[in-house]
């Protein structure tokens, strides 16, 4: 939990008081996504099936930890009720949940499909669905759902993935323009890393070259050669969608990833 010091600090921040939920933030971006709109003043609830680092995690921003499986539409349902009736209301939602087999169209089973699919796209949409009440109901608030590149190049070896993260940008932009139809002060953004440090981008890195990032001597010099982003990167920019500093910006999808995804296209 925050210190005295700490709380009085944090109402200084750029989404200070507001109640923010974060999924799959037991480690990589979600965790970095939860820290950062903490250290600005938000009050979070932090999901995931990973129940230990979950629990550390909240422990970590001084926030509320609930064990949610995102494809479960009655979690959703749950999750929301609970925190409008613990918290007030709802303001930011950060749908980050996700997996990512390493399969391509040959390779990949139907039940690979399935699973990749039900947490993405499944997750995403229930979770955007219950949570724009939520935040029309208290006046407005962001949705920021996570794509990826792999959504707008297509990777081979992602098949599943690549073909979830496409379904949530288009999915983001329907939810975006139904918001202003309907002027309830809802904004829906995408996101689309390239390569960050986390776990699941260590995993492809180790599959496809066979690097153990984090067991080189500098890991840190190991990842700046090979381009990778770090975690901070798109929590600065799930921070500013956040926060009233793009209160114009709606339906829009920002990629993240040092201009590799235009490089990808030359190739």
């Amino acid at each position: 939990m925050t210190s005295a010091t700490e709380g009085a600090a944090a109402t200084m921040g750029r989404v200070a008081g507001r109640i923010a939920i974060v999924t799959g933030a037991a480690s990589g971006l979600g965790k970095a996504d939860a820290m950062r709109l903490a250290e600005e003043g938000a009050r979070l609830i932090v999901t995931d099936v990973n129940e230990t680092d979950g629990r550390s995690v909240a422990e970590a921003c001084g926030g509320e930890f609930i064990r949610q499986d995102v494809a479960d539409e009655q979690s959703w349902a749950a999750l929301i009720d609970h925190t409008v009736t613990n918290y007030g209301g709802l303001d930011i939602l950060v749908n980050n949940a996700g997996v990512a087999p390493i399969a391509n169209i040959e390779t990949t089973t139907t039940d690979e499909w399935r699973a990749v699919m039900s947490i993405h796209v499944d997750g995403t949409f229930f979770g955007c669905r219950a949570a724009m009440a939520a935040m029309a109901n208290s006046g407005g608030g962001s949705i920021i759902n996570m794509s990826s590149i792999a959504g707008r190049v297509g990777l081979s070896g992602y098949l599943a993935y690549s073909a979830a993260k496409g379904a949530i940008a288009a999915m983001s932009r329907s939810i975006a323009v139904h918001c202003r139809e309907q002027k309830n002060h809802v904004r829906c953004n995408t996101l689309q890393p390239g390569s960050i440090s986390t776990p699941m981008v260590h995993a492809a890195v180790e599959a496809s070259t066979g690097i153990k990032l984090m067991e080189q001597d500098d890991p840190e010099a190991m990842r700046v050669a090979m381009g990778i982003g770090e975690p901070i990167d798109v929590a600065n920019m799930v921070l500013f969608l956040a926060s009233d500093e793009s209160k114009h910006i709606n339906g829009t999808e920002i990629v993240i990833d040092n201009g590799d995804s235009v490089d990808y296209a030359r190739r």
